[in-house]
């Protein structure tokens, strides 16, 4: 058979890096969490479309509106989602976990309806952020009908995580497609008023979030119901290690939230045009986000299943794959972004006041989409090895002391705005993945050893 010595060397250094057999079991898995999670930011990117053809006055609200909610509701969100590394670790260890829906369930509801009292609790204190008078009653209208969602939300996320754990991806992911379609319709019939109803602006798009995440938690439900038998049980233990697991996440996301939407929080106030274009550029980066969002669950499930079977080598051999698979993927999205800034930008916006100032900035987003990648990969076999506390304290340190401080600096105090936030986020990204790295290399070096003493013990 003819070869090509040059290509085979190289399809052999590939293999010492990526083992194909993982790879497809990662992408099996990960595939249809990568349409869910497209689907998903699919529907910010509906909202802030719809949004831009209504006003840019529309965009600047929902923005506002979308970045104080999300980060007070991620604090559920970061919880419900140890669902699925905490069961997963349990099934390695053979251990039943059908037993854990209702529990899971509970927990949901619960925290549903306490993130929608904190919602409906901070409305008045928008008041006191300074925001023009239109801005602001937007601001407020969208936010109330947001609250709403809270509970729907939560129940769909405990579901998805209980069903990913058993590898069930496809259902859940494929219903936020549909949602998406589902959500341009409704927007499109409420923000503008068709059929005999009233034009509504930023309120109609908030009522069709609300019916949308109806819809999926409804089906989701009922689906579980018809296809499995759930055993009553309770177990007050299972809400400790939710809470031991899932609070390190929360308060990491919440982090990241924080340091994401603070820009369009303080900018905001200066310009709604700012953001607008920090809308705009967070629809565009997340949705290439999204592919190694995935991958970092699929991570969390494969290295949850093995820590708990105590199975080094396979977990090894996920960690390597997962992490070569998303830095592949961002170093593309790295590149489309930085040779096709200004086409991106005019998909949602004709506006050429909110081009010109979120097109300089495309280039910071495209530098920072490999770390961004490497950041959350890490996120996700931290989650399988119930190492969160880790990932939170990093956050910390990287978001937090830098990403925020560096960012304010630049932004206000140097005037540099959108494009010096931008610059600040993207440098504590990369403190952020050292800092992972490194902590991964020592936990798998302590695991090594206790996994090979308890076999020597047996």
């Amino acid at each position: 058979m003819f070869r090509l010595p040059y290509i085979d060397d190289k399809m052999k250094e590939m293999g010492k890096i990526f083992d194909f057999k993982y790879i497809k079991e990662l992408f099996t898995l990960a595939l249809p969490i990568i349409m869910g999670n497209l689907g998903h930011i699919m529907l910010g990117t509906v909202d802030c479309f719809v949004a831009g053809k209504y006003s840019t006055g529309a965009i600047a609200a929902i923005s506002v509106a979308t970045s104080i909610h999300a980060t007070i509701v991620m604090f559920g969100i970061g919880l419900t989602i140890s669902i699925s590394p905490l069961l997963s670790n349990k099934r390695g260890a053979k251990e039943g976990t059908k037993k854990y829906f209702f529990p899971s369930l509970k927990f949901a509801v619960l925290m549903g309806l306490f993130l929608m009292c904190i919602t409906f609790a901070y409305i008045p204190l928008l008041d006191f952020l300074g925001y023009e008078p239109q801005l602001l009653h937007d601001i407020k209208i969208f936010t109330f009908l947001l609250a709403f969602t809270t509970i729907t939300a939560e129940i769909s996320v405990a579901i998805k995580e209980f069903l990913q754990a058993y590898e069930i991806v496809f259902l859940p992911n494929f219903l936020m497609i549909i949602s998406v379609f589902l959500n341009l319709v409704l927007n499109w019939i409420f923000v503008f008023g068709k059929f005999g109803l009233p034009e509504m602006g930023v309120a109609g798009i908030a009522l069709a979030t609300v019916l949308v995440r109806a819809f999926v938690a409804i089906v989701l439900l009922a689906f579980c119901f018809i296809k499995f038998r759930f055993p009553e049980y309770d177990d007050t233990d299972y809400y400790k290690q939710i809470f031991k697991i899932g609070l390190p996440i929360s308060t990491s996301i919440i982090i990241e939230f924080l340091t994401f939407n603070y820009i369009a929080i303080i900018l905001g106030r200066i310009s709604g045009l700012y953001a607008a274009a920090h809308s705009i550029i967070l629809v565009i980066g997340n949705a290439a986000f999204m592919i190694p969002l995935a991958i970092s669950n699929a991570l969390a499930v494969k290295v949850g299943y093995a820590n708990g079977a105590k199975d080094y080598p396979e977990m090894v051999k996920y960690i390597k794959n997962g992490i070569g698979i998303s830095i592949c993927i961002m170093i593309i999205a790295s590149t489309i972004f930085a040779n096709f800034p200004h086409q991106l930008i005019s998909i949602f916006t004709t506006d050429t006041k909110l081009i010109s100032i979120a097109v300089p900035v495309m280039y910071i987003v495209a530098a920072y989409q490999i770390c961004d990648g490497i950041q959350v990969s890490m996120s996700g076999i931290y989650k399988g090895l119930k190492k969160t506390k880790f990932v939170m304290i990093a956050n910390m340190l990287g978001y937090m002391l830098i990403g925020i401080s560096l960012g304010t600096y630049l932004g206000i105090v140097r005037k540099m705005y959108l494009f010096g936030c931008w610059l600040g986020i993207a440098v504590s990204s990369a403190v952020l993945s050292s800092i992972l790295i490194t902590g991964l290399f020592i936990i798998l070096k302590k695991l090594k050893k206790k996994y090979r003493s308890e076999v020597n013990g047996l």
